[in-house]
């Protein structure tokens, strides 16, 4: 059966949808993936878009969404991209598996700054769908 995973990120206009393509992506029939934010911006970032269709993976159809009880309650597993360390900033009441990734924000950043955060987003995704793997064998 698919782990559910949700994505968080402050804004769920970069790191957080990046996240939740590549996780579709690579992670077709072993994950339910899904992102949101805990103050979302009002688009995903042109540049996430960008960089993501060098990969072949469209993101354009996604939308910010702010993070929730119910998506928290639909979740599997919770992964914070390193901008919720603090209690405080993220989500407090889910009691499921939580890691954080403590991935750089690319926002403000070059088209090559969001290629690097892109990169280790990949990176840490194909490691859990690894991860997750191993734990059925």
């Amino acid at each position: 059966m698919p782990k559910r995973v949700l994505f968080v990120c402050i804004e769920n206009s970069s790191r957080s949808q990046m996240a939740e393509g590549f996780a579709k992506y690579h992670g077709a029939g072993k994950l339910l993936a899904s992102s949101a934010g805990t103050e979302p911006a009002e688009k995903v970032a042109e540049l996430a878009v960008a960089v993501m269709r060098e990969r072949g993976i469209d993101i354009s159809h996604h939308r910010a969404k702010k993070v929730d009880d119910g998506l928290m309650a639909d979740s599997d597993m919770v992964i914070t991209m390193g901008c919720c360390a603090a209690d405080d900033l993220c989500p407090v009441l889910y009691h499921g598996r939580k890691v954080d990734w403590e991935i750089p924000d690319p926002r403000g950043g070059t088209i090559e700054t969001y290629r690097k955060v892109r990169d280790i987003v990949e990176g840490q995704v194909r490691d859990l769908i690894k991860d997750l793997k191993a734990q059925e064998d």
